[in-house]
């Protein structure tokens, strides 16, 4: 049977089993919204809107954390990946794993203690607040839609999938439905319903990747080394499949291109808009770094699992059918709960529409999050402390960060879209790179340099943002690659499809030179005051 053929039967099995994978998804969808919900109306002002009343404990945190960070680039993007670069695939798990210990040691802990709601917060601490928040509302919103690109691509493949729409048409209108719900969950239900939705989230994605590694272990009865032989063989490149170089290594550029793929990996997470307004959700600082740790122990078993979806599909299933169904590979997960259920039993139908709910309700918990984040920014910092000058009162803010929400979902209906059919974990790395070039720089010199000033924060963030912005823009992740935004044209100048390596030291650069070249005198006592709050919470909200 050919490659197309077995895609086909696929999805044939799945469209015979339409009305089960179409419950599946109503039930979780009510459920959430149900959530939703129950969540608006505990939402009474702003500190609840923006930080869910800072009610949530450590482990509630940890879960919604995670449930955050485990995003389709894990359970789609990166089996993908794995199926079919083999090692050079496991790179991004390893990557976005060890990016935690940065946000750790740097930034988890001294930003719950500086701030109230966003990253905005705690720069204007110490600088001139309308500069400084409009350009940390800026960035928040670029790195935010970035990320949310790669969640509509997912939604877009996987229903596609189920759904057996092959129109572009099709897939479009899935990614509108997705962009309407998030609008609903972050207008209706604020922090609170979002943190819900991403602890039932976290639960299911593990529950469901547990599931699926247990499934392909018995398949090898538990020999790994079994395992890994079988997807070399299966994979037709043999022992080079379980080495470094196929996806990064044939060439100087491709290996520029890895080096910088893990600067942005590393870096990225302390810098991710999302995640950061997690640290505002819990009633002080030590609950913020227990918080870490709890995400760090449930991230690193989901990334330890994604071995096995990874590798097993490409043991369990061919190559040319991987890439036939989506040609990054984002469909390699429920792919694979098909073929370890039978492609033509009723048992494959079920993990496929199971694990496919999952993916779903992933995408939907983690877009929630990032327009929470987005339109929080925008509400926060632009609308009440830049337009109104501080004099918005919360309810306000509330209605300003709901309009932005709806503006928020729309932008990104339209750009996710047209990022259909990019693999979904490279387009996350792109959301790490414009953090860590853009907000990373600017947090930790804010937060630990006495000089830093205005100007140096505004060309941090501004010098970095352009820069990463640009040099995707100019990359072959836009354009002039088959699997490019825009295949047909080439206006690509820039070889590498990850920009960290230029943009991030440029944006470190661009913090200090502003400060250096500025006239501006630091505020000496306000940075004490930061100090001290910043190390041991005085003064936190």
């Amino acid at each position: 049977m050919s490659p197309a053929q077995q895609t086909l039967l696929a999805a044939n099995e799945a469209s015979e089993h339409r009305p089960l994978i179409i419950t599946l998804f109503a039930l979780f969808v009510l459920a959430t919204l149900g959530i939703t919900i129950w969540a608006g109306r505990q939402t009474k002002d702003a500190a609840d809107f923006y930080a869910g009343g800072r009610q949530f404990s450590a482990f509630q945190n940890g879960l919604a954390v995670s449930g955050d960070y485990m995003s389709a680039a894990s359970f789609l993007g990166i089996a993908g990946a794995i199926a079919i670069f083999g090692y050079d695939g496991f790179l991004y798990s390893i990557g976005f794993l060890v990016a935690w210990l940065v946000a750790l040691l740097l930034v988890a802990e001294p930003l719950r203690n500086s701030g109230r709601y966003t990253m905005g917060d705690v720069l204007a601490y110490r600088m001139r607040q309308r500069p400084v928040r409009t350009a940390a509302g800026t960035s928040t919103i670029v790195v935010s839609i970035f990320y949310l690109l790669a969640q509509m691509a997912g939604a877009g493949v996987l229903v596609s999938l189920l759904l057996g729409i092959t129109s572009d048409a099709g897939k479009i209108l899935i990614v509108a439905l997705v962009g309407v719900l998030m609008i609903v969950y972050v207008s209706i239900g604020g922090m609170k319903g979002t943190t819900w939705v991403q602890m039932v989230k976290a639960v299911l994605l593990i529950g469901g990747t547990i599931l699926i590694t247990f499934l392909v272990l018995l398949k090898f009865n538990f020999n790994i080394s079994d395992l890994l032989g079988q997807a070399a063989e299966n994979s037709g490149k043999g022992a080079a499949f379980l080495e470094p170089g196929l996806q990064y290594g044939a060439t100087g550029t491709s290996k520029l291109d890895f080096i910088s793929l893990g600067i942005a990996l590393v870096l990225g997470t302390a810098g991710l808009p999302h995640i950061l307004i997690r640290f505002y959700t819990v009633p002080d600082a030590k609950a913020a770094r227990k918080s870490v740790n709890w995400a760090i122990g449930i991230i690193g078993g989901f990334y330890l699992m994604t071995i096995a979806l990874g590798f097993g599909a490409a043991a369990l299933i061919s190559q040319e059918e991987i890439i036939a169904s989506n040609p990054s590979g984002n469909t390699a997960a429920p792919l694979l709960a098909l073929h370890l259920g039978g492609v033509d039993s009723t048992w494959g139908a079920i993990l496929l529409a199971t694990i496919s709910a999952v993916a779903f309700a992933t995408i939907l918990a983690v877009v929630a999050g990032l327009t929470l984040a987005s339109s929080s920014s925008f509400a926060h910092d632009i609308y009440a402390n830049v337009i109104r000058k501080g004099k918005a009162s919360g309810a306000e803010e509330v209605r300003a960060a709901r309009w932005a929400t709806l503006f928020i979902g729309v932008v990104s209906i339209g750009l996710g879209a047209l990022a259909r059919d990019l693999n979904v974990a490279g387009l996350v790395a792109l959301a790490f790179a414009v953090a860590a070039s853009a907000n990373l720089p600017t947090i930790l010199y804010s937060l630990f340099w006495k000089r830093f000033t205005t100007q140096g924060a505004l060309w941090s963030i501004y010098g970095g943002l352009i820069v990463a912005v640009g040099l995707v823009l100019f990359s072959p992740v836009v354009s002039g690659d088959p699997k490019a935004m825009f295949p047909e044209v080439d206006f690509a100048w820039f070889p590498l499809k990850n920009p960290g390596i230029i943009s991030i030291p440029f944006g470190f650069l661009m913090g200090w030179l502003g400060t250096v070249l500025s006239k501006e005198e630091p505020d000496v006592k306000k940075y004490a005051e930061l100090e001290v709050r910043s190390l041991t919470g005085t003064g936190a909200h």
